[in-house]
């Protein structure tokens, strides 16, 4: 669809939206919004990120700006120090009114304390964190993950409809990012699980491609293990999640109290992934690190 094609956003919503952070999650989130006619601005620390967006969406050179000019405002970041260094910005401005959705998988702690210092302030917040990496994040089939008012979560609703295939609503601020460390710890497990098996099966001399269709086809096969067959096979491991990312929600699972078996052999397995020069890589490229063990 053409912009010019689209409904005009006086005719859509009354609201502002502005969107922080361009990483790989958040442009393609972002570019959504763009697509979809909403009235949009974005904010990224390192301005090159918004260049694509100049054409037909306000490009903010600060926090400030863009937080003043917006109504609704989305916040995609790595982790709760920038976070936090963004939204100590934002505490600092008038905000009453608006409206808050951090989307970046923090600390449940973290995100429950922001949530009452805006609410503090007369602002609203919802956690929003998603499930999916960055071709859902770009095909707009990502699942998202709420906490907070039923009110806001309505608010937000048309903007994260253009985000997401499925919007979930959990209960109150923290119950959003409790499901995201949840099934992120689930996905650490499904990874580490997935390597060990492709690496059992080349000692066994069943080709990548062989063991990998077997896999998909068969009721150990799911959405996570299809989506790095490509990168198995290829054994080219260019990040749609990287394996710091991961690192990092399994030890945020385990602050949150994620004490189980596995989690100790999780976190060994990763941080030696990690040490090895993988942290930029896809998070499947674990599969190079658990390779040692074999030799």
């Amino acid at each position: 669809m053409n912009f010019s094609d689209q409904t005009k956003s006086s005719d859509m919503k009354t609201d502002h939206i502005g969107f922080i952070g361009l990483g790989n999650m958040g442009y393609p989130m972002a570019k959504n919004l763009e697509r979809a006619g909403f009235p949009l601005a974005v904010y990224n620390r390192n301005i090159a990120k918004a260049k694509d967006f100049e054409h037909h969406t306000t490009v903010q050179s600060s926090i400030v700006e863009l937080v003043q000019s917006n109504d609704v405002i989305f916040s995609m970041l790595t982790d709760d120090k920038a976070v936090l260094e963004v939204y100590g910005i934002i505490l600092e401005q008038e905000i009453q009114g608006k409206l808050f959705v951090d989307m970046s998988t923090i600390s449940r702690g973290a995100s429950v304390a922001l949530a009452a210092k805006l609410k503090e302030r007369g602002a609203s917040f919802l956690d929003a964190p998603v499930a999916g990496s960055t071709k859902p994040a770009a095909d707009g089939t990502l699942i998202i993950m709420v906490g907070g008012e039923q009110a806001d979560l309505e608010r937000a609703r048309p903007y994260l409809e253009k985000m997401g295939k499925s919007i979930k609503h959990l209960g109150e601020n923290g119950k959003g990012i409790a499901a995201k460390l949840a099934i992120n710890y689930f996905l650490s497990i499904i990874y580490q699980g997935l390597a060990e098996t492709i690496l059992f099966s080349d000692k066994l001399g069943i080709g990548r491609s062989d063991m990998l269709e077997i896999i998909n086809d068969s009721a150990s096969g799911s959405g996570a293990t299809k989506v790095k067959t490509p990168l198995l096979i290829a054994e080219d491991y260019k990040p749609a999640f990287a394996l710091d990312l991961m690192l990092k929600d399994i030890r945020l699972a385990q602050q949150a109290g994620a004490n189980y078996p596995l989690i100790g052999t999780l976190l060994d397995t990763y941080q030696k992934a990690q040490g090895n020069g993988l942290g930029q890589q896809d998070v499947i490229g674990i599969i190079e690190s658990i390779k040692q063990f074999s030799i």
